[in-house]
């Protein structure tokens, strides 16, 4: 029974982790219509901020208690300008080129490892976690790292953000409005390109407190962190439906679980070919993913 205990809340703390990626990355494309195959570097860039400023390198930062929040929200906020700065430099030129945009987005995401490796090396750098963080909990016999529920507490944050933003706040029915009838929107006076980039930081801000929390979960940083994870939230975006952040959250949890539980019981390895099996299965059933709408 603590077997099962302790893998099902590491499966959570890993769909957690998935969903933290995916969101954003299921908010661009449901309302941009953007394949960005760099938001793993977006991650990676949140991960390395919240690591260099824990290090004792931002004043007040630190490992533990209000100076690693401190690092935390550093760490997301570079990802975030590093996400404004994509879109403005990167993508904004080629919302007509779609092939292009692809190329442009696959080149940011292998020159952002490359930089992150030449700055501090390709190694993995330990991740200076609070030592609160660090510890254990009793749950049914088993004992559960505390940074699974920080992860958890996080994700459930985000979703509950995102839908209030997409569905009670201005700037998230304009977007809407923007993708169904961009031209109409415009003719308004509304400015669709500000709404753009505010989903693009809001996108970018989701990854990078996935990188800045999943120190937590690895106990470690290393530049190809982002690349390896992004495989994996591409497959909850597909699997939850595209464009819908409530079908990314249920796909999280499910592909969370099914590679833990798989690795467990099975071979070492077998849970990422269980998770693609489990995708290929959906997709013959269900091809639009668990939900094929945004909310």
């Amino acid at each position: 029974m603590s077997t099962v205990v302790l893998l099902a809340m590491t499966g959570l703390g890993l769909g957690a982790l998935y969903f933290l990626i995916a969101s954003g990355l299921s908010l661009i494309f449901g309302l941009m219509d953007v394949l960005n195959f760099a938001h793993g570097a977006l991650l990676s860039i949140g991960a390395y901020g919240t690591w260099w400023a824990a290090s004792g390198n931002l004043p007040g930062a630190g490992p533990g208690g209000a100076g690693f929040v401190l690092a935390v929200l550093f760490g997301t906020a570079v990802g975030t300008v590093a996400a404004v700065v994509l879109e403005l430099a990167v993508v904004r030129p080629l919302y007509t080129r779609p092939r292009e945009q692809v190329l442009a987005t696959v080149g940011v995401g292998l020159a952002v490892p490359a930089l992150l490796s030449g700055i501090w090396g390709s190694d993995a750098l330990r991740f200076p976690g609070p030592e609160a963080l660090s510890g254990t909990f009793s749950l049914l016999g088993a004992e559960v790292p505390v940074n699974r529920l920080v992860l958890i507490a996080a994700a459930v944050v985000v979703l509950v953000a995102l839908r209030l933003f997409l569905g009670r706040t201005r700037h998230g029915l304009v977007v809407r409005a923007g993708v169904e009838d961009r031209a109409m929107v415009t003719a308004l006076g509304i400015d669709v390109r500000k709404a753009f980039t505010l989903v693009f930081a809001i996108g970018g801000s989701a990854a990078a407190l996935g990188g800045a929390l999943g120190g937590l979960y690895f106990g470690s940083v290393d530049p190809r962190q982002g690349t390896s994870l992004l495989i994996f939230a591409f497959v909850v975006v597909v699997t939850g439906g595209m464009g819908s952040v409530t079908g990314a959250a249920a796909a999280s949890v499910v592909i969370g679980l099914v590679q833990q539980f798989a690795n467990y019981y099975t071979a070492a390895g077998l849970g990422d070919l269980a998770v693609v099996v489990l995708l290929a299965a959906l997709l013959l059933v269900r091809p639009r993913g668990l939900t094929g709408r945004l909310a």
